[in-house]
């Protein structure tokens, strides 16, 4: 069973996500983490195990060589296809309550601005490290993100934005998500921001890169 675990974290932390896929050359013609992934749970595999120790190793490894530079958003992308694939295993075990996350995140870009990769690599390093993440998608104004809060309560916030025009956008969810539930953390990120800006509007955390988002969620959630 490690030996299995042991594979899916290879495949994840490399970008391997099914037998089919070529990338990477060095791993072609054997058994991603789609295959791998219901293995484990066909042999009894506890679907808790097979996150924690399976999907979430290969994950915050490739989130620190991301931020360290020693790979780029291509090889990120192919890691977090690879734990998606996998995870859509593991979400029957979630729903049911046979396994747990360590907590919910609400991830939207906000209103008026488009830009979705940033938020999408934010919210697959997330979910690859034991959390439910909700994407509300681009476009985003305050009421969605407090609707979804109170579906969630206890839930954080990460609000993404690329254009300098949309900061102003930001600003106004945060202070609107603080009034109407001012227990509620917000994590800011994106190319326009940083944690002055971050200081100014009274969200409570800036990631300059998606590890940094997982990290902050461990200290304040796991």
């Amino acid at each position: 069973m490690n030996e299995l675990l042991t594979k899916l974290d290879e495949c994840v932390e490399f970008g391997k996500i099914n037998m089919a896929s070529p990338y990477p050359p060095q791993m072609k013609g054997q058994e991603g983490a789609d295959e791998i992934t219901r293995r484990a749970l066909e042999a009894g595999v506890n679907p808790q195990d097979i996150l924690t120790n399976g999907l979430m190793p290969g994950m915050e490894r490739i989130g620190v060589k991301s931020r360290e530079n020693k790979v780029f958003v291509p090889q990120v992308l192919m890691s977090a296809k690879a734990m998606s694939t996998a995870m859509l295993h593991l979400k029957p075990h979630f729903l049911s309550g046979a396994a747990r996350q360590k907590g919910t995140f609400i991830i939207g870009t906000v209103l008026g601005d488009l830009h979705d990769i940033g938020k999408n690599l934010v919210g697959m390093m997330v979910e690859g490290n034991g959390y439910k993440v909700i994407d509300l998608g681009t476009d985003v104004g305050s009421d969605k993100f407090i609707a979804a809060l109170k579906e969630n309560p206890g839930a954080v916030v990460g609000l993404s934005a690329l254009l300098t025009t949309t900061m102003a956008s930001m600003e106004k969810i945060t202070k609107e998500i603080k009034e109407a539930l001012p227990e509620t953390l917000v994590t800011i990120g994106g190319a326009p921001v940083n944690n002055e800006f971050c200081s100014k509007i009274g969200a409570d955390n800036y990631s300059a890169d998606p590890q940094g988002v997982v990290e902050y969620l461990n200290v304040k959630i796991a």
